[in-house]
């Protein structure tokens, strides 16, 4: 039985020769890892800037949150400003309160003259009150500026019978100012009982009203202006009757401020 020889590889010739292959000089790039895949972009097809049409999907990463210590530093700036503005506020009003509540404004009514009562006829009434008021200002170093908004009434009980206004001044430090204010009313009824009661009153000779001032003033010290203040001075007074020639019997007046 033959053997079946398998042909080798056969050796070169001697007119063969066998030619190297080319050393390169890059080292060969390693092969992906198994179930990887490398995928090859052109250059000018990368965006640094997602297109419009994937815009949208890119939004919320442009969406920063904002900075808490910024936030935090802000808040605690703005507290702190509004602090430091209460603060100063109340030393402000807590001076004045003190500089008055130790030598207040004085307030009075010098004299009324009425016109328009007519007690004998049911028709309306249209009063009218010149009041003279006289205020003292006794501190050294503080003057007081009435400004516009001021208002006077007049009631008989809890009805406005009329009003009026102050007029605008200055008045200085150490001084007693006397100014004269017109009040006026306009269809005022009256019923027939409250006809009786004024008409008894001033056959005794003794009518009471209550007058009613509120002033926005503006206090000077020294050459600083406060804001506005408001003065409150209800006086109760007594009239001997209900004509030009009236004469005020008694009077007692109450002085207040509100500071805000």
């Amino acid at each position: 039985m033959t053997e079946r020889v398998h042909p080798g590889d056969s050796p070169p010739t001697s007119g063969e020769h066998s030619v190297p292959k080319p050393a390169t000089s890059s080292p060969e790039k390693p092969a992906p890892q198994p179930g990887t895949y490398v995928i090859q972009i052109p250059k000018d097809q990368i965006y640094r800037v997602p297109p419009p049409e994937n815009a949208h999907r890119y939004a919320h990463l442009s969406k920063r949150k904002p900075r808490r210590s910024t936030s935090r530093s802000c808040c605690c700036c703005l507290l702190t400003t509004i602090l430091a503005l209460l603060l100063a506020a109340a030393i402000a009003a807590a001076v004045i309160y003190f500089v008055f509540k130790r030598e207040s404004p004085n307030y009075s009514v010098e004299s009324v003259a009425i016109k328009g009562f007519n007690l004998t006829s049911p028709s309306p009434l249209s009063p009218e009150f010149d009041v003279t008021v006289r205020a003292h200002n006794p501190n050294d170093k503080i003057g007081i500026y009435y400004e516009k908004g001021s208002s006077v009434k007049v009631y008989y009980g809890d009805i406005n019978l009329c009003n009026g206004a102050l007029p605008v001044f200055f008045q200085p430090t150490n001084n007693v100012t006397l100014f004269k204010t017109a009040l006026k009313g306009s269809e005022i009824e009256l019923n027939n009982a409250v006809l009786r009661t004024l008409s008894d009153q001033q056959n005794k000779g003794a009518v009471p009203f209550s007058l009613k001032l509120r002033a926005p003033v503006k206090i000077k010290v020294g050459s600083i202006k406060t804001w506005k203040i408001t003065v409150k001075v209800t006086c109760k007074i007594t009239v001997d009757k209900l004509t030009a020639a009236s004469k005020v019997v008694s009077n007692d007046c109450d002085y207040g401020v509100d500071l805000w």
